[in-house]
């Protein structure tokens, strides 16, 4: 039921020049004690143009649990123990007890339009890269049943910041390496397979947000294609968060977890790589005093046998797969480099959306860096050449 349409860099847009299959979706709704609000959802969910064949309700903590609804798709509820707000917890949780090729995810408070699954799975049916996102709209539906059509009501502003992401981006087509900032996990996406491969949201993630632009940044960085799909609309009840005066810190708590966990420098501003390094390196001892004089600061240099040749993911220089994925680039030095020299294959990589930058000094090859996005995409797609690009750049002498 699903194609397989390998596309360059982020280009979706050719992905519609061929047949959209009809894909079986399990949604899974988070939930954490909103049963009016769940009603209204799953009230959405039994009138899509596109049905689901399953639903999952991943409830966080919730005394006493909903009961599963009626009336619809199959539909159950897990559950897990209140230790705070843990949604991505939630959230692994629902998928680890579906079955379908196409995963969305909804929040308990956001109801689908008709046509909802069926506009944001569409590209996903055509590339297992796709990460897609809806949009999400707002008003108030306090007070009114759960049939009401959102449509009819006031509309409460759409977040200012995220409309002229989407509008500047071309809905993401022209996506870069700081777009995962536009991805919301309350109107999302993706294959189970994606999924899987990215090892799902990171349950480290405990309090209100972060969740998504981490899942966003990990499958960008590990070659996904980021989509908005604006007619893939649902409806959130209540304003934005940034609306809603919630209480004080949870903006700057949430930044300092992104910081700890991603790499990519507007993010981390300049805190210290603890962890999980940009840049991860394997370097012959005696390039190794060049490696600690580099501009780019944010690396680790980690096993110095080079006799194995290639960039292997599941291993290498003792790295761990979570540091694996979230390093921006991998790199095999030989020689001393200058110290601008890291700095540049990182900014060519990045910028360019290429594969590989080999550095030389005086005409000798002297280190290889490669992109992580390159290398998961070809992970996912069986070493196949769906990622290209390589640049020689000659960086003087050390």
């Amino acid at each position: 039921m699903l194609i397989d349409v390998p596309v360059p860099g982020n280009r979706y847009n050719l992905l519609d020049a061929h047949p959209a299959p009809r894909p079986r979706v399990a949604v899974v709704v988070a939930h954490y004690r909103q049963p009016g609000q769940l009603a209204r959802t799953w009230h959405a969910l039994c009138h899509q143009t596109l049905p689901p064949v399953e639903v999952v309700i991943a409830d966080d903590g919730s005394d006493p649990p909903p009961a599963p609804p009626a009336g619809g798709p199959p539909v159950r509820v897990v559950t897990q123990p209140d230790l705070g707000f843990r949604a991505a917890a939630a959230r692994n949780l629902g998928v680890a007890h579906t079955s379908a090729e196409v995963l969305v995810f909804l929040d308990a408070d956001t109801v689908p339009e008709p046509g909802f699954l069926e506009h944001l799975t569409a590209r996903v049916a055509r590339n297992p890269d796709v990460l897609a996102v809806g949009r999400r709209r707002h008003a108030d539906l306090d007070g009114h049943p759960v049939d009401v059509d959102p449509r009819t009501l006031p509309e409460l502003p759409e977040p200012a910041w995220l409309r002229e992401a989407y509008a500047g981006s071309r809905d993401l087509l022209d996506a870069d390496g700081t777009s995962f900032r536009h991805v919301i996990s309350a109107v999302l996406a993706c294959r189970r397979s994606l999924f899987d491969d990215l090892g799902g949201f990171d349950e480290r993630y405990v309090g209100y947000g972060g969740e998504d632009w981490d899942l966003a940044y990990r499958a960008w960085n590990n070659g996904a294609v980021l989509v908005h799909e604006p007619t893939a609309v649902a409806w959130h009840d209540g304003p934005d968060w940034a609306l809603r005066g919630d209480a004080p810190g949870v903006k700057e708590r949430e930044a300092a977890r992104l910081a700890a966990l991603i790499p990519e420098p507007g993010t981390r501003r300049g805190a210290p790589p603890g962890d999980v390094p940009d840049v991860l390196v394997e370097a012959a001892s005696g390039a190794v005093p060049s490696l600690e004089a580099q501009h780019h600061t944010d690396l680790a240099v980690g096993g110095i046998d080079l006799a194995g040749g290639g960039f292997d993911l599941a291993g290498g220089g003792g790295w761990t797969t979570d540091q694996l994925r979230r390093a921006r680039v991998r790199m095999r030095v030989e020689r001393p480099l200058p110290p601008w020299a890291v700095g540049a294959a990182v900014r060519a990589l990045v910028d360019g959306d290429l594969a590989t930058v080999v550095l030389r000094t005086g005409g000798v090859v002297a280190a290889t860096a490669c992109s992580t996005r390159a290398l998961g995409r070809a992970r996912r797609w069986g070493g196949r050449e769906v990622a290209s690009g390589t640049l020689d750049l000659d960086v003087g002498s050390a």
